[in-house]
């Protein structure tokens, strides 16, 4: 019986890596659509939707099952904890996209300024590097390469404090006012998706130690790594 519980546990990890996947797929093709302002390809992105909520909807009931039917302890039962909690952060980081795939669509009639929508592509793929760095030292219970996310995304934070000074800087642009309003929402968005990859490492430790802590200490100006 046990050799099966841990291929369950297998399981549910090789489900929570697939969504990973799925999740950068959506991201990368949001990012293009903003790029190049295609709304077909922006509708694309909202119907992809569904496909990670389905897996996220699948992985969810798994684990349910799994906890009905076995009683996991120790880190089988912090590793099952920490799929849930990573399952929600994907699902989340999906919505993120359809956000933005759903301002591109609004804000594709209207004048832009360039050298935002090329901020945007660079934190975007900060982001996605994130992603893929959580996921990875997830499943390899790497705790101190888990740890390097927070670096990264302080400079995601960085492009989305600059992305707020620029369109700040576009109120004497009437013509711009309105899609600098929408972009600030895109950059929140690309800001909170930086934040649910931190979240995922931070489960990494959580798995390795037993303890949860976050990597930055929000009790101190600094914001320090722990």
């Amino acid at each position: 019986m046990r050799t099966g519980f841990q291929q369950e546990l297998g399981e549910l990890e090789a489900n929570l890596q697939e969504e990973g996947a799925i999740v950068l797929r959506a991201l990368r093709g949001t990012l293009n659509a903003l790029e190049t302002q295609d709304v077909e390809l922006a509708d694309e992105i909202i119907a992809f939707d569904d496909e990670v909520d389905d897996h996220y909807h699948n992985l969810e009931k798994k684990i349910e099952l799994l906890l009905a039917r076995q009683t996991p302890v120790a880190t089988d039962l912090r590793l099952v904890l920490a799929v849930l909690h990573n399952n929600i952060r994907l699902e989340r980081i999906g919505d993120q996209c359809v956000t933005i795939a759903k301002l591109t669509k609004l804000t594709s009639h209207l004048d832009m300024k360039r050298s935002l929508i090329d901020g945007f592509e660079e934190m975007g793929s900060r982001a996605e590097e994130m992603i893929r760095i959580a996921m990875d030292t997830f499943g390899r219970r790497d705790v101190e390469g888990a740890k390097a996310l927070v670096a990264l995304d302080e400079l995601i934070d960085r492009g989305n404090r600059n992305v707020t000074k620029q369109v700040l800087a576009l109120a004497s642009e009437p013509g711009l006012q309105e899609w600098g309003m929408r972009m600030i929402v895109v950059s929140r968005c690309l800001e909170r998706i930086g934040d649910n990859a931190v979240d995922i490492g931070e489960q990494t430790a959580y798995v390795v130690t037993g303890e949860f802590r976050e990597f930055t200490d929000a009790s101190h100006p600094d914001g320090r790594a722990l």
